[in-house]
């Protein structure tokens, strides 16, 4: 099989794998906001869910890490790319439609 399409299936993976983590931060923040909006709706102490809350703060540090290291993967394999001689990059039309495949669809807060 040609080295092009070989790094075409990689690269489509770690595409969809940072959207999953962006993904995955996003839904965390959103979790995050609703949980102090449902707070204040209910008229909840503070103390009350803080240690939900900070386990939530771990969880979207470990999310937020994650994602450094894709994008540290991204680079690596953007250098053995490059190493094997590969120098195309996929197009806007395909980026598009696997953007909009696995994009987490955006809902209106507040």
């Amino acid at each position: 099989m040609e080295k092009v399409f070989v790094a075409q299936r990689v690269a489509t993976k770690l595409f969809a794998t940072e959207s999953a983590v962006d993904g995955a931060l996003a839904e965390a923040a959103e979790l995050m906001s609703e949980m102090l909006r449902s707070k204040k709706d209910v008229n909840l102490s503070a103390v009350v869910g803080d240690e939900a809350a900070a386990k939530l703060v771990d969880a979207i540090k470990a999310l937020g890490e994650a994602r450094t290291a894709v994008v540290a993967v991204h680079n690596e394999l953007n250098d053995v790319k490059l190493r094997l001689g590969i120098r195309t990059k996929m197009g806007f039309e395909d980026k598009a439609l696997l953007r909009q495949a696995t994009e987490t669809e955006m809902r209106d807060v507040g």
